[in-house]
Protein backbone atom coordinates (compact mmCIF):
# COMPACT_ATOMS: atom_id res chain seq x y z
CA UNK A 1 0.00 0.00 0.00
CA UNK A 2 1.25 3.48 -0.85
CA UNK A 3 1.50 5.77 2.45
CA UNK A 4 -0.71 8.68 2.23
CA UNK A 5 0.15 10.22 5.45
CA UNK A 6 3.10 11.92 4.48
CA UNK A 7 1.18 14.36 1.95
CA UNK A 8 -1.44 14.95 4.56
CA UNK A 9 0.26 15.22 8.12
CA UNK A 10 0.83 19.02 7.85
CA UNK A 11 -3.16 19.05 8.35
CA UNK A 12 -4.59 17.71 11.65
CA UNK A 13 -7.96 17.73 11.02
CA UNK A 14 -9.32 16.34 7.78
CA UNK A 15 -13.16 15.46 6.63
CA UNK A 16 -14.67 11.77 5.50
CA UNK A 17 -17.41 12.04 3.65
CA UNK A 18 -19.37 8.80 2.98
CA UNK A 19 -22.58 9.20 0.63
CA UNK A 20 -24.67 6.07 -0.86
CA UNK A 21 -25.34 6.97 -4.44
CA UNK A 22 -27.02 4.19 -5.50
CA UNK A 23 -28.33 -0.22 -5.53
CA UNK A 24 -24.74 -0.96 -7.33
CA UNK A 25 -21.48 0.68 -7.85
CA UNK A 26 -19.50 -0.55 -10.73
CA UNK A 27 -15.54 -0.40 -10.42
CA UNK A 28 -14.44 -2.69 -12.90
CA UNK A 29 -11.91 -0.71 -15.20
CA UNK A 30 -10.79 1.66 -12.46
CA UNK A 31 -7.59 0.05 -11.37
CA UNK A 32 -4.87 0.96 -11.13
CA UNK A 33 -1.20 1.24 -10.46
CA UNK A 34 -1.10 3.74 -7.33
CA UNK A 35 -4.27 1.68 -5.90
CA UNK A 36 -4.51 1.38 -2.15
CA UNK A 37 -6.52 -1.37 -1.87
CA UNK A 38 -8.67 -3.81 -4.45
CA UNK A 39 -11.21 -4.79 -2.29
CA UNK A 40 -12.92 -1.99 -1.82
CA UNK A 41 -11.19 -0.18 -4.36
CA UNK A 42 -9.01 2.70 -2.76
CA UNK A 43 -6.93 5.12 -4.41
CA UNK A 44 -5.34 9.06 -3.82
CA UNK A 45 -7.33 11.66 -5.68
CA UNK A 46 -5.34 14.76 -6.13
CA UNK A 47 -2.50 15.77 -3.39
CA UNK A 48 -4.29 14.86 -0.23
CA UNK A 49 -7.29 13.20 -0.99
CA UNK A 50 -8.26 9.13 -0.69
CA UNK A 51 -11.29 7.57 -1.95
CA UNK A 52 -12.93 4.60 -1.58
CA UNK A 53 -15.59 2.58 -3.74
CA UNK A 54 -17.91 0.19 -2.63
CA UNK A 55 -19.85 -2.09 -4.74
CA UNK A 56 -22.66 -1.69 -2.77
CA UNK A 57 -23.31 1.80 -3.87
CA UNK A 58 -21.38 3.75 -1.10
CA UNK A 59 -18.29 6.26 -2.28
CA UNK A 60 -15.97 7.58 0.97
CA UNK A 61 -14.12 10.19 0.10
CA UNK A 62 -11.45 11.72 2.66
CA UNK A 63 -9.82 14.85 2.63
CA UNK A 64 -11.59 16.10 -0.17
CA UNK A 65 -12.46 19.39 -1.21
CA UNK A 66 -15.96 20.24 -2.35
CA UNK A 67 -14.77 20.68 -6.16
CA UNK A 68 -13.03 17.67 -5.77
CA UNK A 69 -15.61 15.61 -4.46
CA UNK A 70 -17.94 17.23 -7.16
CA UNK A 71 -15.70 16.13 -9.87
CA UNK A 72 -14.93 12.52 -8.81
CA UNK A 73 -18.47 11.92 -8.28
CA UNK A 74 -19.55 13.48 -11.38
CA UNK A 75 -16.99 10.99 -13.00
CA UNK A 76 -18.20 7.61 -11.16
CA UNK A 77 -21.89 8.63 -11.68
CA UNK A 78 -22.54 6.35 -15.05
CA UNK A 79 -20.86 3.21 -13.18
CA UNK A 80 -23.88 4.04 -9.96
CA UNK A 81 -26.91 0.72 -11.11
CA UNK A 82 -30.27 2.51 -9.80
CA UNK A 83 -29.42 5.47 -8.65
CA UNK A 84 -31.38 7.32 -5.30
CA UNK A 85 -33.19 10.17 -6.01
CA UNK A 86 -32.04 11.67 -2.82
CA UNK A 87 -28.58 10.85 -1.68
CA UNK A 88 -27.63 9.66 1.78
CA UNK A 89 -24.53 10.92 3.68
CA UNK A 90 -22.73 10.83 6.66
CA UNK A 91 -19.79 13.11 7.68
CA UNK A 92 -16.98 12.38 10.07
CA UNK A 93 -14.08 14.38 11.32
CA UNK A 94 -10.64 13.14 11.36
CA UNK A 95 -8.12 14.70 14.03
CA UNK A 96 -4.49 13.36 13.70
CA UNK A 97 -2.21 13.55 16.71
CA UNK A 98 0.96 11.25 16.67
CA UNK A 99 1.37 11.20 20.16
CA UNK A 100 -1.84 9.85 20.92
CA UNK A 101 -3.47 6.36 20.59
CA UNK A 102 -6.54 5.99 18.11
CA UNK A 103 -9.00 7.03 19.60
CA UNK A 104 -13.18 7.27 19.00
CA UNK A 105 -14.57 9.82 21.60
CA UNK A 106 -18.71 9.07 22.01
CA UNK A 107 -19.71 12.11 19.26
CA UNK A 108 -16.53 13.44 18.98
CA UNK A 109 -14.15 13.33 16.00
CA UNK A 110 -11.91 9.84 15.56
CA UNK A 111 -8.37 10.50 16.49
CA UNK A 112 -5.73 8.20 14.75
CA UNK A 113 -1.66 8.60 14.97
CA UNK A 114 -1.15 9.02 11.42
CA UNK A 115 -3.37 8.94 7.74
CA UNK A 116 -1.57 5.56 7.03
CA UNK A 117 -3.73 4.07 4.33
CA UNK A 118 -4.90 1.30 6.52
CA UNK A 119 -6.26 3.81 9.07
CA UNK A 120 -8.38 5.15 6.29
CA UNK A 121 -9.81 1.80 5.39
CA UNK A 122 -10.87 0.74 8.46
CA UNK A 123 -12.64 4.43 9.15
CA UNK A 124 -13.99 4.21 5.54
CA UNK A 125 -15.68 0.69 5.76
CA UNK A 126 -17.20 1.75 9.03
CA UNK A 127 -18.67 4.81 7.42
CA UNK A 128 -20.12 2.92 4.46
CA UNK A 129 -21.53 0.32 6.31
CA UNK A 130 -23.08 3.14 8.96
CA UNK A 131 -24.89 5.33 5.43
CA UNK A 132 -26.02 2.11 3.95
CA UNK A 133 -27.67 1.11 7.30
CA UNK A 134 -29.51 4.73 7.41
CA UNK A 135 -30.87 3.81 4.01
CA UNK A 136 -32.30 0.17 5.18
CA UNK A 137 -33.60 1.76 8.14
CA UNK A 138 -35.76 4.11 6.31
CA UNK A 139 -36.69 1.52 3.93
CA UNK A 140 -37.99 -0.39 6.61
CA UNK A 141 -39.39 2.55 8.57
CA UNK A 142 -41.57 3.25 5.07
CA UNK A 143 -42.88 -0.60 5.07
CA UNK A 144 -44.26 -0.41 8.72
CA UNK A 145 -45.80 2.80 7.62
CA UNK A 146 -47.60 0.97 5.20
CA UNK A 147 -48.10 -2.46 6.97
CA UNK A 148 -49.50 -0.63 10.05
CA UNK A 149 -53.23 0.55 8.52
CA UNK A 150 -53.32 -3.34 7.40
CA UNK A 151 -52.81 -4.96 10.35
CA UNK A 152 -55.03 -2.20 12.42
CA UNK A 153 -57.84 -1.89 9.85
CA UNK A 154 -57.88 -6.12 10.73
CA UNK A 155 -57.78 -5.59 14.38
CA UNK A 156 -60.65 -3.47 14.10
CA UNK A 157 -62.80 -4.71 11.27
CA UNK A 158 -61.51 -8.21 11.10
CA UNK A 159 -61.79 -8.00 7.21
CA UNK A 160 -58.40 -8.57 4.89
CA UNK A 161 -56.84 -5.90 2.95
CA UNK A 162 -57.85 -7.49 -0.78
CA UNK A 163 -54.89 -6.00 -2.36
CA UNK A 164 -52.67 -9.36 -2.33
CA UNK A 165 -49.87 -7.44 -4.89
CA UNK A 166 -49.05 -4.60 -2.82
CA UNK A 167 -48.36 -6.84 0.44
CA UNK A 168 -46.02 -9.25 -1.77
CA UNK A 169 -44.61 -6.06 -2.93
CA UNK A 170 -44.07 -4.86 0.79
CA UNK A 171 -42.23 -9.01 0.95
CA UNK A 172 -40.13 -8.15 -1.92
CA UNK A 173 -38.94 -5.05 -0.42
CA UNK A 174 -38.36 -6.71 3.04
CA UNK A 175 -36.10 -9.20 0.91
CA UNK A 176 -34.20 -6.48 -1.04
CA UNK A 177 -33.08 -5.05 2.13
CA UNK A 178 -32.06 -8.79 3.70
CA UNK A 179 -29.89 -9.82 1.01
CA UNK A 180 -28.35 -6.04 0.91
CA UNK A 181 -27.75 -6.52 4.28
CA UNK A 182 -26.67 -9.44 4.80
CA UNK A 183 -24.75 -10.27 1.29
CA UNK A 184 -23.77 -7.18 -0.24
CA UNK A 185 -23.16 -4.94 2.96
CA UNK A 186 -22.32 -7.59 5.33
CA UNK A 187 -22.60 -5.61 8.33
CA UNK A 188 -21.19 -7.63 10.72
CA UNK A 189 -18.15 -8.65 8.95
CA UNK A 190 -15.05 -7.53 9.41
CA UNK A 191 -13.10 -5.17 6.76
CA UNK A 192 -10.74 -7.32 5.06
CA UNK A 193 -7.95 -4.60 5.61
CA UNK A 194 -7.56 -5.92 9.37
CA UNK A 195 -6.09 -8.91 8.37
CA UNK A 196 -2.88 -7.78 7.32
CA UNK A 197 -3.02 -5.00 10.12
CA UNK A 198 -5.07 -7.28 13.57
CA UNK A 199 -3.62 -4.02 15.39
CA UNK A 200 -6.45 -1.93 13.57
CA UNK A 201 -8.98 -4.26 15.17
CA UNK A 202 -9.03 -1.83 18.25
CA UNK A 203 -10.11 1.14 16.46
CA UNK A 204 -12.47 -0.50 14.58
CA UNK A 205 -14.45 -1.86 17.31
CA UNK A 206 -14.49 1.48 18.70
CA UNK A 207 -16.06 2.51 15.45
CA UNK A 208 -18.24 0.02 15.48
CA UNK A 209 -19.64 1.02 18.62
CA UNK A 210 -19.46 4.40 18.38
CA UNK A 211 -21.88 4.03 15.08
CA UNK A 212 -23.88 0.91 16.72
CA UNK A 213 -23.17 -1.07 13.56
CA UNK A 214 -24.35 -4.60 15.43
CA UNK A 215 -26.81 -3.29 17.20
CA UNK A 216 -28.51 -1.26 14.59
CA UNK A 217 -28.02 -4.57 12.31
CA UNK A 218 -29.75 -6.37 14.79
CA UNK A 219 -32.48 -4.00 15.16
CA UNK A 220 -32.96 -3.65 11.42
CA UNK A 221 -33.01 -7.68 11.47
CA UNK A 222 -35.94 -8.20 13.83
CA UNK A 223 -37.86 -5.49 12.16
CA UNK A 224 -37.64 -7.23 8.62
CA UNK A 225 -38.46 -10.38 10.60
CA UNK A 226 -41.92 -8.91 11.70
CA UNK A 227 -42.25 -7.47 8.41
CA UNK A 228 -41.99 -10.34 6.65
CA UNK A 229 -44.13 -12.40 9.58
CA UNK A 230 -47.03 -9.86 9.48
CA UNK A 231 -47.36 -9.88 5.26
CA UNK A 232 -47.17 -13.69 5.29
CA UNK A 233 -49.96 -13.89 7.70
CA UNK A 234 -51.83 -10.81 5.68
CA UNK A 235 -51.46 -13.03 2.27
CA UNK A 236 -52.35 -16.32 4.04
CA UNK A 237 -55.58 -14.53 5.18
CA UNK A 238 -56.35 -13.56 2.19
CA UNK A 239 -55.31 -16.51 0.49
CA UNK A 240 -57.86 -18.24 2.51
CA UNK A 241 -60.81 -15.76 2.30
CA UNK A 242 -60.09 -16.32 -2.21
CA UNK A 243 -60.41 -20.15 -0.86
CA UNK A 244 -63.74 -19.84 0.97
CA UNK A 245 -64.85 -17.79 -1.68
CA UNK A 246 -63.92 -20.61 -4.83
CA UNK A 247 -65.71 -22.98 -2.53
CA UNK A 248 -68.32 -21.15 -1.90
CA UNK A 249 -69.08 -20.40 -5.69
CA UNK A 250 -68.50 -24.43 -6.82
CA UNK A 251 -71.02 -25.43 -4.30
CA UNK A 252 -73.66 -22.91 -5.49
CA UNK A 253 -72.66 -24.44 -9.40
CA UNK A 254 -72.84 -27.59 -8.13
CA UNK A 255 -76.64 -26.82 -6.64
CA UNK A 256 -77.96 -24.94 -9.17
CA UNK A 257 -77.10 -27.61 -11.27
CA UNK A 258 -78.78 -30.46 -9.65
CA UNK A 259 -81.75 -28.23 -8.97
CA UNK A 260 -81.14 -27.82 -13.19
CA UNK A 261 -81.42 -31.45 -13.19
CA UNK A 262 -84.30 -31.97 -11.12
CA UNK A 263 -86.52 -29.74 -13.36
CA UNK A 264 -85.37 -31.07 -16.63
CA UNK A 265 -86.63 -34.07 -14.68
CA UNK A 266 -89.36 -32.85 -13.85
CA UNK A 267 -90.30 -31.60 -17.30
CA UNK A 268 -89.80 -34.95 -18.54
CA UNK A 269 -92.40 -36.59 -16.68
CA UNK A 270 -95.39 -33.59 -17.31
Amino acid sequence: MTDISKSSSSNNRITARAILLGQRLDTNGLERSDMISSAPLAFRVGEKGFAALFRYGVVVMVGMSPLEEDDFLRMIKPRVTQPLTQIEDETAIINIAADMDDQVPPGGPVRVKNLAPERLLTIADALAKSVALSHDEKAVSAVFDVIDPLASALAQTGKTPGDRRSILKLIGQSLLVQHRMSGRVAVEEKPDVLWDRPDLERLYARLEDEYELRERAGTLNRKLQVVNETAQALTDLIDAERSLRLEITIATLIVFEIGLTLYQMWRSWH
